[in-house]
């Protein structure tokens, strides 16, 4: 089954975000992957804003050696691609207007991509509002939706559905002070497309929360380089889900 089948199939999902700029691929890193397999966590997402080729390689081979979680790529940018990961999220940044984040950096990757035996994912990227200002949005020199604003979220989602992406990303930003809505998770749900949730997500009642909303995956990043031991409350909430569907 490929991974896009997967991501349409199941729910309640949890990812873990490994940036290689702050990973030290070493006793952190693989302490975190151990957690992350005990915790029963679905993928591990790969990507940061600003890190270089050989940072990103080095930690996508550290990963694929001490772990057997599905490694999806989140790109920063066209050089955060590699043959090893088992698929990887084509980002277009619909909520900006930076030519670079909608289509420059596919065409700079465009060749050596379609080389490697990788799951491409088309994905439509959007930043919403997380009160504070993301790496992303700093980099991109985009402006992220208002988290109030949800009919331009929706509005955003439906044209990525047209244009024929295949996934929704909404991602509040790393170190948001507030995660997406639950109120814009649910107004996108009926558009049928699996529904990633990133950013300032902090608690167990936030990842629920998401969840019941219809969120597909929710991704958890900043809040693990604080405190990895959120892998064994996540282990407790993924397998009371498990419980109830039996």
């Amino acid at each position: 089954m490929t991974i896009l089948n997967t991501l349409s199939s199941k729910s309640n999902s949890i990812a873990v975000l490994i940036d290689p700029e702050k990973s030290d691929n070493g006793p952190f890193l693989l302490e975190l992957l151990k957690k992350a397999a005990f915790a029963g966590i679905d993928y591990i997402f790969i990507g940061g804003s600003t890190v270089t080729r050989a940072q990103f390689s080095i930690t996508v081979d550290f990963i694929k050696e001490h772990s057997s979680i599905p490694l999806i790529i989140f790109p920063g940018s066209a050089n955060q691609i590699s043959p090893k990961a088992d698929g990887l999220l084509y980002l277009s940044l619909l909520s900006g207007r930076n030519p670079d984040y909608l289509i420059g950096h596919h065409i700079e990757s465009a060749a050596e991509l379609i080389q490697m035996d990788l799951e491409i994912i088309p994905t439509a990227y959007l930043l919403i509002d997380g009160g504070t200002q993301s790496s992303v949005a700093y980099v991109s020199q985009t402006t992220p939706i208002p988290r109030d604003k949800i009919s331009i979220v929706k509005n955003t989602a439906i044209a990525g559905k047209l244009q024929g992406k295949k996934v929704l990303y909404l991602d509040a930003g790393s170190g948001a002070k507030y995660s997406v809505p639950v109120e814009i998770i649910s107004s996108i749900k009926e558009l049928e497309l699996p529904i990633i949730i990133g950013g300032g997500i902090k608690t167990i009642e936030q990842i629920q929360n998401c969840h019941t909303a219809g969120a597909s995956i929710v991704v958890i990043g900043n809040k693990l380089e604080e405190d990895s031991d959120f892998l064994l409350d996540i282990h407790t909430y993924k397998k009371g889900n498990l419980l109830k569907t039996q």
